[in-house]
């Protein structure tokens, strides 16, 4: 067994990589330094960097990258274009320069873009808010964000993006309940939920949108401003776009700020009043329903990341962690579902 890369052969690496990836991507010689890991994630990696040409120009992006193309969701070029897509379409979002899944760079695919100032450390940028007061004003740039988003055509999509076979409602029914049947041990609330979700299932078909599918504190770049990007598109689709404002409004993305619905930062009401003046529709049944099911489906991906530790498919720390939550998850349904 070979001895674990150290810190110092790491960083070594990443400048390598990075310094031939500009050259065969952009045609540029550079010089790579101030090399920050910053991805906390279990797997993808998050490194912010300084690329200096010859006459000394200095500018900061960020890599994105997988260590292996075998844990790639989304096709990183396609997932690159729907950076540029959003971008285009007003959503803030870090502008991506280029993307490749050539393996020889970094080991996997990936893709680089501007360096976005600010916070994304849920804590942290949570106590940045409370010191600023800026809480009511992200919930109202998040819900402007979604609604430019969700006025994309979702015919302008990377056609790697998955679409509904039958209605989202229907699709993400069916994912659940495969899940349940694939749980390590029983939970009889989750049990219940599934029931719960498929009697109360919504009525009629949405008008569908590309949905983000992961907007939450932790997936957001935080400034002085308010909200400076919406990062990690890796699980976008076309579907509901009530799913994705359910998404950010769970119990578990505002980390101890349960008084403030939307990801610990502020009230529903101008996360609602900005989607709909951007031209989305707030359904607030429909909204509960994701958010059950939003719920449900994190608790189950939770149980799901702990069996990949166990079995070995994915051995990683994070990913053993996960199963100490699922409990967490039980209790939010049951405050979701009680008469």
């Amino acid at each position: 067994m070979s001895a674990p890369e150290s810190a110092q052969q790491r960083e070594a690496r990443l400048k390598d990589g990075l310094a031939g990836v500009f050259a065969a991507e952009l045609g540029q010689e550079v010089r790579i330094e101030e090399i920050v890991v910053t991805s906390a994630g279990a797997r993808r990696g998050n490194v912010l960097f300084s690329a200096i040409e010859g006459d000394g120009t200095s500018r900061r992006f960020c890599v994105t990258y997988l260590p292996t193309l075998n844990i790639e969701l989304l096709p990183i070029p396609q997932e690159a274009a729907l950076f540029r897509l959003a971008e285009e379409s007003g959503v803030p979002v870090p502008h991506v320069h280029f993307a490749t899944e050539a393996p020889e760079w970094l080991g996997g695919p990936l893709f680089v873009s501007d360096c976005v100032a600010g916070e994304t450390v849920p804590r942290k940028v949570l106590r940045k808010v409370a010191a600023e007061g800026t809480g009511t004003r992200i919930a109202e740039q998040l819900g402007a964000a979604f609604a430019a988003l969700h006025r994309i055509d979702p015919a302008l999509a990377p056609p790697a993006l998955a679409r509904p076979e039958r209605s989202p409602v229907e699709d993400a029914l069916a994912r659940t309940d495969l899940q349940l049947t694939e749980l390590l041990q029983p939970s009889p609330i989750f049990s219940y939920a599934q029931r719960w979700l498929e009697s109360h299932a919504p009525t009629g078909a949405p008008d569908l949108a590309i949905v983000h599918g992961d907007v939450r504190n932790g997936n957001v770049i935080i400034d002085e401003q308010g909200l400076a990007a919406v990062l990690d598109w890796e699980v976008a689709k076309v579907g509901d776009p009530l799913e994705d404002l359910a998404w950010t409004c769970l119990r578990c993305w505002r980390f101890g700020e349960d008084d403030k619905e939307v990801g610990g930062f502020g009230p529903r009401s101008p996360f609602a009043a900005a989607y709909e003046a951007g031209g989305g529709t707030f359904d607030i049944e429909r909204f509960h329903w994701w958010k059950v099911l939003g719920t449900y489906r994190w608790g189950l991906g939770l149980a799901g990341q702990a069996a990949a530790h166990l079995d070995g498919r994915f051995s990683n720390i994070v990913m053993a962690m996960s199963g100490r939550r699922v409990g967490e998850l039980e209790y939010d349904l049951l405050t979701l579902l009680k008469p």
